[in-house]
C-alpha cells in the first residue's frame, strides 16, 4: 500500500499556473490583491479513524476547527472564513438535536474566539465525517513555507510534545494515566490550541514552519525534503510534560514523543541571529519556544542524545494508509 503522501505526489500533484503555491504545504496560496495573499486549507476528520464515535460533540466541534486553524498558524495567516461539510449517520446519536447543538457550540465558540466566519458548506447522510475548509489572509509574499528552511537555521518547537499521544494510548488501554495526568493530556488530544498568534509573529523571524499533526519526525521531515536539507535534533531538548517523564521508560515512550502526532504545535526554523527575539516572543505570548536542533547540508534527520550517540527510531509519524 502506498503512503498518503505517495498517493498525493503520484496522483494529485500538478503544476499550478494561477496559484502562488499548490499542493504540498499546510495551505495553498492565491494572490488576492496588491498587499494580501489568501491561504486555503482543508482537513477531514473521520469517525473511527481520527476520533472515537462517542467523543464529546462539543470537544469534537472544537477540534474540527482547531486542526484547520493550526494550518493557518503554520503559514502565518490570519484566519478569516471557513466552510463546513458534515456527513451524519441516519438514526444515530450524531443526528439528534442535542448532539448537533453541542457540536455547533464547540465549533462556534472557537470560531468566535478567532473571529472566523462560517460562509457555507454541505450536509449529507452517511458515516460520520467532518470536513472543514479554511481561508486566511497573509501579507503579500510573507507566507511561511515548508520549502524555505536555510542552512544553519535553528530548529524550534512550541509548547510540549507527546501529551495527546499519551492520552490516546490511555484511551486505547495501552497504559493507565492517573487523574492528574489525564488533566494534562486529554485537553491536548480533544481540545488542542492552535498557535495562531505565534504564526503571525513568526512571519518576520522564521524562514520555514509546519504544524505538528503527524508527529515531530514526520513533519520536520517535510520541511527537510521540501527544502532539500538535513537536520540534527537533540533528544533531551525536545519539550515534554512531567507526564511523559513518568513514562519515559515505557517501550513506546519515544514513539509518543517523536511520532505520536496530534500535537498541533509549530515546528519552525529561523536564523541564529533571531534567537533573542524568539525568546522575547516566547515571554510575550506566554508560550514555551524551545530550540531543539540545527539545519544541515545533505539529507535526512538524525536524533542524538546528550553524549552524541545517534538514536535509532524507525517510526516517523502517523500515516492514514500505513499506520
Amino acid at each position: 500500500m502506498e503512503s498518503e503522501f505517495d498517493i498525493i505526489r503520484r496522483y494529485f500533484t500538478r503544476p499550478t499556473k494561477k496559484a502562488l503555491l499548490g499542493v504540498g504545504d499546510d495551505a495553498a496560496l492565491i494572490a488576492y490583491n496588491a498587499t494580501t495573499d489568501l491561504a486555503i486549507s482543508t482537513d477531514t476528520l473521520v469517525a473511527g479513524y481520527h476520533f472515537f464515535p462517542d467523543t464529546d460533540p462539543s470537544q469534537l466541534g472544537h477540534k474540527a476547527l482547531a486542526v484547520n486553524l493550526s494550518d493557518m498558524a503554520a503559514m502565518g495567516a490570519v484566519p478569516r472564513w471557513l466552510t463546513l461539510a458534515i456527513t451524519l449517520p441516519r438514526d444515530a446519536p450524531q443526528s439528534n438535536s442535542a448532539w448537533l447543538q453541542a457540536f455547533a457550540h464547540g465549533f462556534f465558540a472557537l470560531a468566535d474566539r478567532y473571529q472566523v466566519e462560517l460562509i457555507g458548506g454541505n450536509t449529507t447522510n452517511g458515516p460520520l465525517n467532518i470536513c472543514v475548509q479554511i481561508i486566511g489572509e497573509i501579507p503579500r509574499n510573507k507566507a511561511l513555507k515548508r520549502s524555505n528552511a536555510k542552512l544553519n537555521d535553528d530548529i524550534w518547537v512550541s509548547g510540549q510534545l507527546g501529551n495527546a499521544a499519551l492520552a490516546l494510548a490511555h484511551l486505547k488501554q495501552q497504559l493507565v494515566l492517573t487523574s492528574e495526568a489525564l488533566d494534562v493530556c486529554l485537553p491536548a488530544l480533544h481540545t488542542p490550541t492552535a498557535r495562531v498568534a505565534l504564526g503571525q509573529q513568526l512571519i518576520d523571524l522564521a524562514h520555514s514552519a509546519i504544524d505538528i499533526s503527524d508527529g515531530l519526525l514526520a513533519d520536520l521531515g517535510h520541511i527537510l525534503s521540501s527544502s532539500n536539507l538535513a537536520a540534527v535534533i537533540q533528544l533531551e531538548t525536545i519539550p515534554h510534560s512531567w507526564v511523559w517523564n513518568r513514562y519515559a521508560a515505557h517501550p513506546q515512550a519515544l514513539e509518543w514523543l517523536l511520532s505520536g502526532g496530534d500535537d498541533y504545535e509549530l515546528c519552525f526554523t529561523a536564523p541564529e541571529t533571531e534567537r533573542k527575539k524568539i525568546h522575547t516572543l516566547s515571554k510575550e505570548l506566554a508560550t514555551p519556544l524551545t530550540c531543539i536542533g540545527k539545519i544541515l547540508q545533505g539529507e535526512g534527520l538524525s536524533i542524538v542524545n546528550s553524549t552524541g550517540t545517534v538514536i535509532e527510531h524507525t517510526k516517523k509519524g502517523y500515516d492514514h494508509f500505513l499506520s
